[in-house]
């Protein structure tokens, strides 16, 4: 199983998680992608993909991401397993904690793959999100804030790093 991880970065923070993440499942399995340096149809030469994303400001898209996203709508994701996370500030946005997360959520499926790794809201403390399921009690993907709650984030990495991998397992049997 190999692992294609591909993130857009404007202050580290999503590339940070990325490492932490590829370090979690092993290096072996995951190749880190910078969606700035790499075009985002090689995100299909992986079974299994993850995105990462942050959400900027009043709800909007991180900006390497921005300048690709018409790109997500070219790709065939049938097939394809895809996790996602995000990075927000629950607090300082409490308004649209982890938006690009849901947007991009809308995104893949529309493609056509299939999701793992949705994450329980419980612990986290906002207003409103795109990024929640329809029963409001997940997001579509792994939500960090390393604003607010940076002492949580190795251990929501972990768990949903085991999380992934075992529902992709599952999906694979």
């Amino acid at each position: 199983m190999q692992i294609g991880l591909f993130y857009g970065s404007s202050t580290c923070y999503t590339e940070i998680a990325a490492e932490k993440i590829r370090d979690t499942i092993g290096a072996e399995l995951v190749e880190l992608h910078n969606i700035k340096d790499i075009p985002l149809v090689n995100c299909l030469d992986f079974d299994f993909i993850i995105f990462g994303i942050s959400t900027w400001d009043y709800g909007e898209l991180q900006e390497d991401w921005e300048s690709i996203w018409l790109d997500i709508n070219k790709l065939d994701l049938n097939n394809k397993v895809v996790a996602l996370y995000g990075m927000g500030d629950q607090i300082g946005y409490t308004d649209w904690f982890q938006d690009a997360l849901g947007m991009l959520h809308e995104q893949v499926i529309a493609q056509g793959a299939t999701i793992v790794g949705y994450w329980s809201n419980h612990g986290y403390e906002f207003a409103s999100s795109k990024a929640l399921t329809p029963d409001k009690n997940h997001f579509v993907g792994l939500s960090l804030d390393e604003d607010n709650q940076y002492d949580l984030s190795e251990t929501r990495i972990n768990s949903w790093c085991e999380q992934i991998l075992e529902e992709y397992v599952a999906l694979d049997s």
